[in-house]
């Protein structure tokens, strides 16, 4: 399965979700939700995965942690805010680079309309 055909079973999980729970929970009740939406279609999830980073030819074993990887290929920044702000595109953009992963979705539950608080964020894709 491709990033691509993986993100739009997520997107859509996602928009079940909001429809269903709506804006305003906290990000860790959308993102056991979600993790559990993926796994009924059959996905491969992991819920907040210790990524380690290499700086200065010394390995740190958690640089980061990735709220979700699904599949071993799409990392998943959840957040539950009002609006999403430009440092957290980059934010997942170097979680993409440090990963080596080529694609990421920001979902922002706490948007009114779900298909505005969804950005895609590519690393060579």
């Amino acid at each position: 399965m491709t990033e691509n055909e993986i993100a739009k079973i997520i997107v859509d999980a996602a928009f079940q979700i909001h429809k269903r729970l709506g804006p305003g929970l906290l990000e860790s009740v959308y993102e056991v939700v979600l993790a559990h939406e993926l796994k009924k279609r059959g996905l491969r999830v992991k819920q907040q995965v210790p990524v380690a980073i290499v700086y200065d030819d010394i390995k740190f074993d958690e640089g980061f942690r990735a709220d979700l990887i699904i599949e071993d290929k799409v990392i998943v920044e959840l957040k539950s805010v009002e609006n999403i702000v430009p440092v957290h595109k980059k934010q997942l953009l170097t979680y993409l680079r440090l990963s080596d992963k080529r694609l990421g979705l920001l979902i922002n539950f706490g948007s009114e309309l779900i298909r505005d608080g969804i950005s895609r964020v590519v690393n060579g894709l």
